[in-house]
């Protein structure tokens, strides 16, 4: 992901307008914020039918803010994933955290996405201040995730949640924020959540094709289709060390595309892992990569994949830089 290809993700500051909306058609921004591995790109992919936002198991898997544009005759849902708002031990967790943070004024509607499985922790605290701070004169609906996995006192958990809303003055506490009960991977009452954030968007224009899903150039697609399957195959102290580059796209005819990628990883013992024994593991994370990615484009590709070091890259702003982790231009808000 070059400087380039990631300067072609933020947002222009003056959006175009699509013509022939119909009367009454809503539209605007929705930030989806909260802590790591609650599921907030599970929530973007359902929404949108396909995957532009890559999941797994791991914490902090998205690391840039992602557009996903959601279009309804009546409305134009413009979706903005975050990177999970976490305590920072390094450059690129200031970097992902500053990108979660700066969603929230760039939007019209707050969904809060929680695990309601857990007990709220001092994550979830640190967000509900945050959107005390930031959002005040902005909805925010809580939106409690992994209902399918509830057990015990779900009661319990439920009020904890709730009690993090604020307490407007006069008022007796708490008094919550609006509150949907869903299940992203089941796909439980997204229609409801869905409903709920329309109500609450202004009235305006498309801004977007409404034939577009997301503004992601398919180069950074890729490359993070190809992070998600080093995630899902490699060991827990390696995943979280490695960024993807495109080195090289080509279209050799309508039904090849030859694409070149680098695995950067931040330890010389790091890169042995990436590639495996024989370069087993480089050709699982290959060949799992290349299967989406063909169903993505619809056409054979021929993946070639180099593993390099960058030392302690995510420590290095310069680095991070090259890499394309730069803060994407504010949004110039209608409120």
């Amino acid at each position: 992901m070059s400087e380039e290809a990631q300067g072609a993700l933020e947002p222009s500051p003056a959006v175009p307008e699509y013509e022939g909306t119909p009367p009454g058609h809503k539209s605007g921004f929705v930030a989806i914020i909260g802590k790591p591995n609650v599921g907030k790109s599970t929530l973007l992919n359902a929404y949108l039918g396909t995957k532009i936002a890559i999941v797994s198991p791991k914490p902090q898997t998205t690391r840039h803010r992602i557009v996903g544009v959601l279009t309804r005759p009546d409305a134009q849902v413009i979706f903005m994933d975050t990177p999970g708002i976490h305590q920072p031990f390094h450059k690129l967790g200031e970097y992902m955290v500053a990108v979660a943070r700066q969603a929230i004024p760039d939007a019209d509607v707050i969904v809060f996405m929680v695990d309601g499985s857990q007990w709220p922790d001092a994550e979830d605290r640190m967000i509900a201040d945050l959107l005390k701070e930031r959002a005040a004169d902005r909805p925010v609906i809580l939106a409690v995730n992994k209902i399918d996995l509830l057990r015990g006192d779900q009661e319990g958990r439920l009020a904890a949640y709730r009690a993090l809303a604020p307490t407007p003055p006069g008022a007796e506490p708490p008094a919550p924020w609006e509150e949907v009960l869903i299940s992203a991977v089941r796909g439980d009452n997204l229609d409801r959540l869905l409903e709920r954030i329309i109500a609450h968007l202004p009235e305006g224009p498309r801004y977007y094709d409404p034939d577009m899903l997301t503004d992601q150039p398919m180069q950074i697609i890729v490359a993070e289709l190809i992070r998600e399957k080093a995630l899902w195959l490699l060991r827990e102290e390696v995943p979280h060390g490695i960024a993807v580059e495109i080195t090289d796209w080509v279209d050799r005819n309508p039904n090849l595309t030859y694409i070149a990628a680098t695995i950067y990883v931040e330890k010389e013992s790091h890169k042995p892992i990436v590639i495996g024994e024989n370069g087993q593991m480089l050709k699982r994370i290959g060949a799992a990569a290349r299967q989406e990615i063909e169903a993505l484009l619809g056409h054979p590709v021929y993946l070639e994949l180099w593993v390099k070091v960058r030392k302690n890259w995510r420590r290095d702003p310069e680095q991070l830089r090259r890499l394309g982790y730069v803060l994407p231009k504010e949004r110039r808000g209608r409120r």
